[in-house]
């Protein structure tokens, strides 16, 4: 039974059927009533991979009254994705538009059906070793209108996934009891750690309902539920995982792996692949909120230049709104545009802050009125609230929901799922795009967020800088109350002290093209990155970049995701190290935290940590809020030099970086992965949260404490390399060293960088690095070869290439596969297109020479020497350079 459950008592609790217990020392967070294993549906008939379920009444559905019949019916997509729905015909089911393919492998699930407690139950098994996955012989489904539950046993207690929360642990505790809420809300991330609490179950802006775990053999699957309700779940001992929606269908789908990454794949090819940014968007990202003038923002940029610090954008917050209103520019930024013309002409891009919500009394509102475009509206007329409404010409004689957000005025919220709605955005951005030349956009209060809904007051309530207005009123009893207060209204309500699901948004009776916001608000950020991309790239005819706060699966084939309005401690930067993973699982790879922290004044000594490990974010972005310090890194020279010396380094790697953000949307996948994904044999591994990869070679290990347990400021990193793998550091100081595998503290002190590794085996491009990503672009590449310490040593990598910013990165772009494999006698670097059809090259091309080296200065210049004789062939189909040691007799292998 869920915990937050009502009048829970001995009495209730076993009036419905249920069993009560006190909770046991082991398990003090179990709950104290729960349903029988004998609780859910009977089946009575099928037909084919049909069931029909008819419900079992002697355990009640505490909230509401089951449907019945519902029907269970299963398929495989691609004999791979198992694909699981429950529910009655006519239901709900988000309407997004997603490939539903399958990432084939070897591995494929199968169902096994039972009635042994019973009522009906399934388990899913995996064909190749018969063990099981899923196993709902625990009990408790439940199919009511607004209360519907499924529960399994697991297969494993490795799980990994489910968002979007705060989580300080990659690995889930499945010997506690935690429910973690799923609702986009407008919540900042708390800071909230202990030694007993590694989490927080709060849940900020974003939607996924996945989760990926391993198995005792080491393999890995994956569940996804396709639900846009307010949802849960719960994880516990045995280990068991609880799901509970108010909405819609269950739609699970169950992905085979049998590796980490082939999960990720799997899961992308379902929802869709992530797209590509352009290369510009992976450099250095600078900005604030609260600049008190253009002069002030312009004079921060020009410091952090000054400096010498790489820089690719600039972010421009509400600060260039008239009003806080879109689509408007204030008095004193006038020379915005001309400074953004300029800003290009150094090859520096721009990013402008964008709200959904469009004020009443404004041009932008009256030309989509004219235009016919949609707002959220109220369900009837006698639900307006007309002492708003009547106050806005425009709005007057329309159901339009008029709520409370930056602006002065009520704001109307654009209905992003309706045509008519993305001609007059798409309008609008190339309207004011001719008046300031933006070349991103950020997508922000899309969740969507509202000021104060339901309370007396917003929160600028008496702020000099905004007029005091109405707040939105949502229907909290009557007749049309049961969106806004359901029966079950969700730990997304219950851990809060306002008991609404309406809280910080708009009231759940609000309609959309696509029904009520009750089952659509979870996709009102897809719906408008989605056509976004579209007006921006038909404005731009160029890729342009996108980011969003409010996300869903399949959010990352339109745009990245910032992990929001984090506050600069060390709790923060901890937690982001998760989040980035943990988005790259959800399948949004182009996300990062924002450096130093957005809320709060930051510290030198955490900025500079901050600005180390942001160098590794895909998206890399230092931006705070206003009433906070200024915290470029040029405010302090410790971190300018920090960060002068971070940022080179990513620019060095940005070829690696793009690459595998290349492989990531064409194939689908990871580019920050956790170590699990590349060692999930190694079980120190899978309990590893405060490191990661980029992609398979390189292993980052940041710092992440300020002090030890005694107080005194730490010197070192502890951390793990996993077994099985050579290391090599990439730190300047210590460049080429081969590292110890296994658990160990690495020297980090506050003039050096953080440890850094290449992976043996691994071939990585990259390029000398410049001040900007469009400089550094211009340079020769080179091939970083770590081989591995076996007497045949291999390596192999891959290098993707295109213009950068072209709409389509694979109509005209470059892909070549390496191989590296030397030994005592021969090494031989073979460079092959993948697509050979698009190299334009003559039919052979050869080339030859040779390499002599010795100490330089010893007597016999040819006792001890090295000489090599190099070959090089090319066609249209391959490029092969080979390097035969001329006297192998004295020849040994550097591992670099």
């Amino acid at each position: 039974m869920p915990a937050p459950y009502p009048n829970r008592t001995k009495e209730e609790c076993e009036r419905r059927g249920c069993l009560w217990d006190l909770p046991s020392q082991v398990y003090q967070s179990c709950p104290m009533c729960f349903f029988p294993r004998k609780s859910g549906y009977i089946s009575t008939s099928s037909i084919g991979n049909t069931i029909k379920l008819e419900k079992y009444d002697d355990v009640e559905n505490p909230f509401d009254t089951n449907i019945s019949p519902i029907f269970f019916t299963w398929n495989t997509i691609a004999n791979t994705t198992l694909n699981i729905r429950i529910g009655p015909s006519q239901r709900y089911e988000p309407k997004i538009d997603i490939p539903r393919e399958s990432f084939q492998t070897k591995e494929s699930f199968t169902i096994e059906q039972s009635n042994e407690i019973g009522v009906f139950s399934f388990k899913v098994k995996r064909i190749s070793t018969n063990a099981t996955i899923w196993d709902t012989s625990i009990g408790g489904m439940m199919f009511a209108d607004q209360f519907i539950q499924i529960a399994a046993f697991l297969g494993s207690s490795d799980l990994y996934g489910i968002g979007e929360n705060t989580q300080f642990r990659l690995k889930h505790d499945m010997m506690a009891y935690i429910t973690w809420p799923i609702f986009a809300r407008d919540e900042s991330p708390p800071s909230v750690f202990n030694a007993t609490q590694h989490y927080s179950t709060s849940n900020p802006y974003g939607t996924f309902p996945f989760y990926i775990a391993l198995e005792s053999d080491n393999k890995a699957h994956g569940v996804f539920i396709l639900n846009s309700n307010a949802q849960e779940f719960t994880t516990g001992p045995a280990p068991h995982i609880i799901y509970r929606t108010i909405g819609g269908m269950l739609d699970i789908y169950f992905f085979p792996g049998p590796t980490p990454e082939n999960v990720v794949q799997q899961y992308l090819a379902l929802i869709g692949k992530p797209s590509l940014p352009p290369y510009w968007a992976l450099g250095f990202q600078l900005g604030r909120f609260g600049f008190k003038s253009f002069d002030e923002m312009q004079q921060r940029i020009s410091e952090v230049q000054k400096v010498g610090i790489p820089l690719d954008v600039v972010y421009v917050d509400r600060d260039y709104m008239d009003g806080y209103q879109d689509f408007t520019l204030k008095e004193g930024w006038e020379q915005l545009p001309t400074y953004i013309k300029h800003l290009h002409d150094e090859n520096i891009y721009t990013m402008l802050i964008f709200d959904p919500s469009i004020q009443a009394e404004s041009a932008a509102f009256e030309r989509a009125i004219t235009a016919g475009a949609r707002f959220l509206e109220w369900e009837s007329e006698d639900e307006v609230q007309r002492e708003v409404q009547d106050l806005y010409p425009l709005a007057r004689n329309t159901k339009v929901m008029l709520g409370v957000s930056w602006p002065d005025r009520h704001v109307a919220f654009a209905d992003f799922s309706a045509s008519e709605t993305a001609v007059w955005w798409q309008n609008e951005i190339t309207r004011f795009h001719k008046q300031v030349p933006f070349d991103g956009m950020w997508l922000s209060m899309n969740e969507p967020s509202n000021f104060g809904t339901n309370r007396a007051f917003p929160e600028h309530f008496d702020d000099p800088n905004h007029p005091n207005i109405t707040t939105l009123k949502c229907p909290l009893s009557g007749n049309n109350s049961k969106f806004d207060m359901p029966p079950y209204e969700t730990y997304n309500v219950y851990k809060y002290n306002e008991r609404y699901l309406s809280s910080n948004t708009l009231c759940m009776l609000a309609l959309t093209e696509n029904g009520k916001l009750y089952d659509t608000k979870n996709l009102y950020g897809l719906k408008e990155s989605l056509i976004t991309k579209k007006a921006l790239q038909a404005v731009t005819s160029k890729r342009g970049a996108i980011i969003t706060r409010s996300s869903f699966p399949s959010s990352g084939q339109y745009a990245g995701h910032w992990l929001g309005e984090n506050s600069a401690t060390w709790y923060d930067l901890t937690s982001s190290i998760v989040g980035i993973q943990l988005f790259n699982i959800f399948g949004i790879p182009f996300v990062g935290a924002d450096i130093c922290g957005y809320r709060g004044n930051t510290s030198e000594d955490l900025c500079l940590r901050w600005q180390q490990l942001g160098a590794f974010y895909p998206l890399s972005r230092n931006t705070n809020s206003r009433g906070t310090i200024a915290q470029d890194p040029a405010i302090w020279p410790s971190v300018a030099k920090a960060t002068l010396q971070a940022n080179l380094f990513r620019y060095h790697y940005l070829p690696y970086l793009y690459t595998l953000l290349a492989e990531a949307s064409m194939s689908g996948g990871t580019v920050i992965r956790p170590l699990f994904f590349e060692f999930p044999y190694d079980e120190y591994a899978r309990n590893v949260s405060n490191q990661f990869m980029w992609g398979s070679a390189i292993l980052v290990m940041p710092y992440v404490m300020e002090r030890d347990h005694n107080m005194e400021p730490l010197n070192s990193v502890h951390g793990y390399l996993p077994i099985n793998a050579t290391w090599y550091s990439l730190r300047e100081n210590d460049y080429g060293v081969a590292a110890q595998s296994g658990f160990a503290s690495h020297s980090s002190t506050i003039n050096e960088f953080l440890p850094v590794f290449i992976r043996g085996n691994s071939i990585v491009p990259r390029q000398s690095p410049r001040a900007t990503t469009t400089a550094s672009r211009k340079n020769p590449f080179e091939l970083l070869i770590a081989l591995d310490a076996k007497w045949f040593r291999r390596a192999a990598g891959l290098l993707y290439w295109d213009s950068g910013d072209s709409i389509d990165p694979f109509y005209e772009y470059r892909k070549w596969q390496i191989a590296y494999l030397s030994s005592t006698t021969q090494a031989s670097l073979v460079i092959n297109p993948a697509y050979p059809q698009i190299i334009n090259a003559k039919w052979f091309r050869r080339a030859a020479g040779l390499l002599y080296w010795d100490s330089g200065d010893s007597i016999d210049p040819f006792y001890e020497y090295r000489k090599w004789q190099i070959a090089y062939l090319s066609s249209t189909t391959q490029a092969s350079l080979v390097i035969n040691p001329a006297y192998p007799q004295v020849m040994f292998i550097l591992p670099l």
